[in-house]
């Protein structure tokens, strides 16, 4: 049988082991953690901006890990860090991705923006010559009644208040949305046109 002496030595280099193995992975755990933070840091504005309930996953697995360095568990936060790893990983991808797909919306607005920013305004042009004409006019004509000419005065104030907004929005940087409100236009136009008995659009 052992000696108390000799057990407690052996307790006690133990518990030194333990301890050098624990401050061998207190190093690791650190840079790991240190290396994931810098990671989120670089991507947060963008995945914000493009993917904001991936980066809040991703914070908040960071926050747990960090939680647990913070308690001395680098064991735990050494086998934690690979799924960090590749949630990061995971979170730069689809940013990557989405803000691709942006992009390439923008790029195809803007394409389109430039036929609409020229058709657009010399249908409302055409619009607001007619209106004038009709309203200077002792009498309608025929394919035009009281009740259609008002209708296109109204809808001729609507055009131009959403082409405002359209204008307002590609100059801002947002293609995407002049667009849709060019299109909307268009489309009010188109229907202006046929209440003043146009068959056409300038």
């Amino acid at each position: 049988m052992r000696s108390f002496k000799s057990i407690v030595t052996v307790l006690v280099m133990a518990a030194a082991l333990a301890a050098a193995g624990c401050a061998n992975q207190k190093g690791p755990a650190e840079q790991a953690v240190a290396k994931a933070e810098s990671a989120v840091s670089a991507l947060r504005d963008e995945a914000a901006k493009y993917a904001p309930e991936a980066l809040q996953s991703v914070e908040s697995t960071l926050a747990g890990v960090k939680d647990k360095l913070a308690k001395g568990d680098y064991k735990a936060v050494i086998a934690d860090s690979t799924q960090l790893t590749a949630a990061v990983d995971s979170l730069k991808q689809t940013v990557a991705a989405r803000k691709s797909e942006v992009e390439a919306a923008m790029a195809a607005a803007s394409a389109e923006w430039s036929n609409l920013s020229a058709d657009v305004p010399k249908m409302v042009d055409a619009i607001q010559s007619r209106v004038d004409i009709l309203g200077k006019s002792r009498k309608l004509p025929k394919n035009v009644s009281q009740e259609a000419y008002d209708a296109a005065k109204s809808g001729l104030e609507t055009m131009k208040a959403n082409w405002n907004e359209a204008t307002a929005a590609f100059s801002s940087g947002d293609a995407v949305t002049a667009v849709d409100l060019a299109r909307r236009v268009k489309q009010q136009g188109s229907e202006v046109l046929a209440q003043l008995g146009m068959t056409g659009s300038a």
